[in-house]
């Protein structure tokens, strides 16, 4: 049975991902949840992430923190995405080696891999070839923290853990018109293409790459699984310069069949167009998520379900903005 009385910091809890993460170790009975909001604790400050884990006395932490975005937020902000996911990773690495802090659980990114790495994408293949220019900023910063868990680790022998999820989505995503990644886009264009009436839906691309999707809720579990695993277990199945592990569903779908599922659970009826003139990423990114299974873990989340459940909450954070129009999706949700 886990220890429920441990001080375990969650980094990033309003974001997606964080606050997936402190629902399932609520779940599991751990009380003793630290968070901290942007406002009270700026993670790309060394001197404030120092002050914190001095004062703090933490014997956990799950980095969940981080800059995000899809296609055109990448492009857009290649300087902010390298530089404050690296500020972050390094002063919350750091400062938790430093304060004793013996176990850590790193969420990083399927971007890291090579643009076109064999599929599906296996743990080893990491530094093997080029990386998808559209996100290369953000696959750097992500490799190095994996980099900075596993230094720490052959230096200073401390348990830090690094997971690399597939897409995910689902409650608590973002809904930016522009910066958000292609589900929660897809949900939001769809919605308002209903609710106004629009005759055609366009979708960047050409709707030809497949990508692999995880439930949110899922990723916590597994998250929480993999930090619970015993030492020697993970171990077992890591090596010293290749601990990290993919989670996933082993299973991926085109962006057209998922645009397809959105625009049924949505309830849609028009027309759905591709716009091949803008970029498609990576042509396909399917983990191999082998290593995971045999720790014990699968996902839970059928994808249509998923999609379903997402569509419910985009909607019922939209009832709460009562002050919103239905033909102009609120800003709160582009948080």
């Amino acid at each position: 049975m886990p220890n429920t009385e441990k001080r375990i910091y969650v980094a990033g809890h309003r974001g997606m991902v964080g606050s997936a993460i402190v629902r399932a170790l609520t779940r599991r009975g751990h009380s003793d949840i630290i968070t901290r909001t942007h406002d009270e604790l700026d993670l790309t400050d060394q001197a404030q992430v120092r002050a914190f884990f001095a004062s703090e006395k933490i014997d956990e932490v799950y980095l969940a923190a981080a800059r995000v975005g899809g296609i055109h937020a990448n492009n857009t902000y290649p300087a902010e995405f390298i530089y404050e996911n690296l500020m972050m990773e390094a002063n919350v690495i750091h400062q938790a080696w430093r304060t004793g802090v013996q176990k850590l659980l790193f969420l990083g990114s399927s971007c890291i891999y090579p643009r076109l790495a064999e599929q599906p994408i296996r743990e080893e293949y990491l530094l093997t070839g080029k990386l998808e220019p559209t996100n290369e900023p953000y696959a750097i910063a992500k490799i190095a923290g994996i980099k900075l868990c596993e230094s720490y680790n052959r230096e200073y022998r401390t348990d830090y853990r690094s997971v690399m999820p597939t897409n995910l989505y689902g409650p608590g995503d973002n809904y930016h018109p522009e910066n958000s990644h292609v589900i929660p886009a897809l949900i939001r264009r769809f919605h308002e293409a209903k609710i106004n009436g629009a005759e055609t839906v366009a979708i960047w691309g050409t709707g030809a790459p497949r990508r692999e999707f995880l439930y949110v809720d899922d990723m916590a579990e597994a998250s929480v699984h993999v930090m619970e695993l015993d030492r020697a277990t993970y171990k077992a199945h890591t090596e010293p310069m290749q601990s990290h592990i993919n989670v996933g569903t082993g299973e991926d779908v085109t962006i057209s069949e998922v645009a397809e599922m959105i625009s049924k659970v949505i309830g849609y009826e028009g027309k759905i167009e591709f716009d091949a003139g803008k970029p498609d990423g990576a042509p396909r990114k399917l983990l191999d998520v082998s290593r995971l299974r045999k720790l014990g873990w699968a996902p839970y989340m059928a994808l249509e379900d998923g999609l379903a459940d997402a569509y419910q909450w985009f909607c019922s954070q939209l009832n709460q903005n009562t002050d919103t129009k239905q033909g102009n999706v609120a800003n709160h949700l582009s948080t």
